[in-house]
């Protein structure tokens, strides 16, 4: 047995992996190049966003303000570099460099890191999808904040040479505030992040933040905007119907787009409830069929296309049978209420019978009449018993029945919605393509699900800086950029090789998640021996994996 003085083991489990693909991405030399480095630094920014990122994948339940005590026990000088100790990131450093980032500029930052990636693991970009979401955040977040400044020689994170500061003027920041809660926390403040990320992978490709009171609807249009020319790529734009909008449809002349039609435009109501049966064609997308038509909104000319699915259909007709069983009891309510009202003429209420008959949705009073009655007495009055106009007081009588007409508008129209696109050369995008691709929207809300997941560090927002948050979702981003690209890598390599990799059930899958792979790295230990490095438990099942990955990730497990 060897001494313990002799004998180190510190856990590695799958930050290995993580470590390799940000080294294989180029992410610690970008972030130098980008924000700089000062003399004398121990731990460059660079390698600060290199060990951000692999505490935002540990998959652990571990905030920022515990950061330290995440890389206790790891084997953080073989991860990060040599001499780099825990204590080394502090929270002084880690607001320092993230103070940095916000000067520099999130959306230029990721934009430049993603783009670069983007073309070294040849991610397709001919389709990318845009979607925004909001986060919650505890806490007043005043408006009123200092302004950002940072030290030009920064010597280890805990010392400052305080007769340099470089104050610098801040971009303004964004604000904190109230807003639509797509978290469903509407007492909370928020902001909101929008994202745009490759069909081919889910890989992001340009991220910004906005105050938490910003519309889809009045920003859409400039964020596409922004990500053409700041990446230059003639990729198909698709987008939810937050995009289409008259307005924003005139910005996006110069680009290609396909999003989905609100139907609160009465011309799209009308075309989903009019179509018959026959003018619909079967999709090569199993469960859809679909009705090509031109529309010229917004003075825009483009293509319509109605997309009936067959399960958004019976979804449909099971929650209108649901919604019809309500609306009834609620309504026999309101008939009874109106019946118990005394009118002081027949055209009174008859007048306010139409009304009631007019604000029910799935029903309509029928056989509306009204019965004469004597008006109640009121408090000290004498009561007469003439027949006198006077006294007479007229109350509602009529029937409740459901509305065919509308019943059979609504049933036509269930399962039913559109897509619209400004392609207007089918054979660059045909019907079942545009079906296919905008399926595929789901790109952009798997990533705002991975970013909300309990065991992110995003999970509970506590930086006191609007700056600092705005930096804090420059790593978030970064974090899902080393996610999806080490996932696409992964599936892409089981399939080239034809190899699988057992699922939680024991059964070959070549489309793992790489949670799940990182999940069976766990138990994973760098020990040190009289000075001699090697990796306990690389099972064989372990060595197949690493085997699929870069050489980069390979050289943390010492298999050159």
């Amino acid at each position: 047995m060897q001494k313990a003085s002799e004998m180190k083991v510190e856990n590695l489990d799958h930050l290995g992996l993580i470590a390799g693909l940000i080294d294989e991405i180029g992410i610690v030399q970008k972030i130098n190049e980008l924000i700089g480095e000062q003399p004398g630094e121990i731990v460059s920014p660079g390698l600060v966003v290199k060990a951000m990122i692999i505490n935002g994948l540990g998959m652990v339940s571990a905030p920022l303000y515990l950061f330290s005590k995440f890389f206790e026990g790891k084997a953080i000088e073989h991860l990060l570099g040599s001499g780099i100790q825990a204590s080394h990131l502090n929270d002084d450093r880690l607001g320092r460099v993230l103070d940095k980032l916000y000067l520099a500029g999130i959306t230029e930052i990721f934009t430049t890191i993603a783009l670069e990636a983007a073309q070294k693991f040849e991610i397709n970009t001919d389709t990318s999808h845009l979607d925004s979401s909001s986060f919650h955040l505890h806490g007043k977040y005043e408006q009123e904040l200092p302004s950002v400044s940072f030290s030009s020689t920064e010597m280890d994170g805990n010392q400052s040479d305080n007769s340099s500061i470089n104050h610098q003027t801040s971009p303004i920041p964004i604000q904190i505030t109230y807003g639509y809660s797509r978290d469903h926390r509407p007492d909370l403040k928020q902001f909101i992040l929008d994202l745009i990320c490759s069909g081919d992978g889910d890989v992001p490709l340009f991220l910004r933040v906005a105050s938490g009171n910003e519309s889809d609807n009045s920003i859409f249009a400039s964020i596409c905007q922004d990500f053409k020319k700041q990446l230059n790529l003639d990729s198909l734009m698709v987008a939810d119907s937050a995009l289409y909008t008259a307005p924003n449809l005139e910005m996006l002349t110069n680009l290609r787009w396909l999003t989905r039609v609100p139907l609160s435009l009465k011309q799209a109501q009308q075309l989903v409830s009019q179509l018959n049966e026959s003018e619909f064609h079967e999709s090569s997308v199993t469960g859809y069929r679909w009705s090509e038509h031109k529309s010229n909104y917004g003075g825009i000319e483009q293509r319509w296309l109605v997309v009936e699915s067959s399960l958004r259909r019976d979804a449909d007709q099971r929650k209108l049978s649901k919604n019809l069983k309500k609306a009834e009891v609620e309504s026999q309510k309101k008939l009874r209420e109106l019946s118990n009202i005394e009118f002081a003429c027949d055209a009174d209420a008859s007048a306010a019978a139409n009304r009631l008959s007019k604000q029910l949705k799935y029903h309509n009073l029928t056989q509306i009449s009204s019965r004469q009655t004597t008006a109640k007495p009121t408090t000290n009055s004498t009561i007469s018993h003439d027949k006198s106009s006077s006294n007479l007081r007229f109350k509602v009588e009529a029937k409740l029945e459901l509305d065919a007409s509308e019943i059979a508008r609504i049933t036509k129209a269930s399962g039913r919605f559109i897509l619209a696109t400004n392609v207007l050369d089918v054979s660059q995008l045909s019907p079942d393509e545009m079906i296919v691709k905008y399926k595929e929207q789901q790109a952009a809300e798997r990533g705002f699900g991975f970013l909300k997941d309990p065991l992110f560090f995003t999970d509970s927002v506590f930086l006191k800086s609007p700056e600092r948050i705005e930096a804090l979702t420059l790593v978030m981003g970064l974090c899902l950029l080393v996610y999806t690209l080490g996932q696409r890598l992964l599936r892409q390599n089981l399939q080239l090789t034809n190899k699988t990799v057992k699922n939680q059930l024991g059964k070959g899958t070549n489309r793992p998640t790489l949670r799940w792979i990182f999940q069976i790295f766990q138990s994973i230990h760098a020990v040190y021996i009289q000075g001699i490095q090697q990796v306990s438990n690389l099972t064989s099942e372990r060595l197949a994996i690493l085997n699929l990955f870069p050489v980069t990730c390979r050289s943390y497990y010492f298999l050159l």
